[in-house]
């Protein structure tokens, strides 16, 4: 009341009492889309940083691998080596790794005296390099034959080859000769694969056809994970001190 005059009290709306307060749908979905978008980038960007991880291990690992190989192929500038090459992962002994007559596994006296010099050399490479300590897996030896002759039976040729070779590097040294440490036949040993190839790598002509080689393996990514985790010795002794027994004679020797 003002004056005498009483002034009207102004009444609220119906609208203004029934505005709603809840979030509108369209505002809601908007922020639904919002999350959406900002959980995908995270999630994108987890599994790109995966991937990339995964790129970038895999790449040390063939670095190491390469560093390795092109140390080992250094080996052929020395003169006692000359003639020994290098492809990818693989020692190509040359015409010096040729077995000279078909049908004939045994190995001369100068090829004998390469590969008990030329592998101690490899076996020190492997021990020192960071690829041979990480990612080294196993060396076979590879035997081959020409194509003279029958398959199964170059078959077997190229086996024997390949014995006659881990064989020479097991046996007892005899005076005169390169002599290879116990650590050296204990990698052999434990290291050292045989594996016949017959005639499906031939070459040029059969006498170059005829020859031994030495292919390196590495293991995977995943491989060296697993053994990570399940940790094992790294010689098993039983099986060393039947690879080593001085008393043993190779049976391709007798053949």
């Amino acid at each position: 009341m003002l004056g005498g005059v009483r002034l009207p009290v102004p009444k609220r709306g119906r609208e203004e009492g029934e505005k709603p307060f809840w979030i509108s749908f369209s505002d809601l979905m908007s922020a639904l889309m919002v999350l959406f978008l900002v959980a995908m980038s995270v999630a994108l960007l987890t599994v790109t940083e995966g991937i990339t991880d995964i790129e970038r291990q895999e790449r040390e690992r063939n670095d190491a691998i390469a560093k390795l190989m092109a140390e080992v192929g250094k080996l052929s500038l020395q003169k006692e080596f000359e003639g020994v090459r290098v492809i990818g992962n693989t020692i190509d002994f040359g015409t010096r790794g040729r077995f000279e007559r078909e049908g004939q596994n045994t190995l001369s006296a100068q090829q004998r005296d390469l590969l008990r010099q030329f592998t101690p050399e490899l076996l020190s490479k492997l021990r020192e390099s960071d690829a041979g300590k990480l990612w080294f897996k196993r060396a076979v030896v590879e035997g081959y034959a020409s194509q003279t002759g029958k398959y199964l039976f170059n078959l077997n040729l190229s086996l024997e080859r390949s014995e006659r070779v881990i064989c020479e590097l097991l046996r007892a040294p005899v005076a005169g000769e390169p002599v290879m440490s116990d650590e050296d036949r204990k990698l052999v040993a434990t290291k050292f694969f045989v594996g016949g190839a017959s005639f499906n790598s031939l070459r040029a002509t059969a006498e170059d056809s005829r020859r031994i080689e030495f292919k390196l393996e590495f293991k995977t990514r995943q491989e060296r994970s697993e053994e990570l985790k399940n940790s094992a010795p790294f010689f098993d002794e039983a099986a060393l001190a039947l690879a080593l027994d001085p008393n043993e004679r190779c049976p391709i020797f007798s053949r």
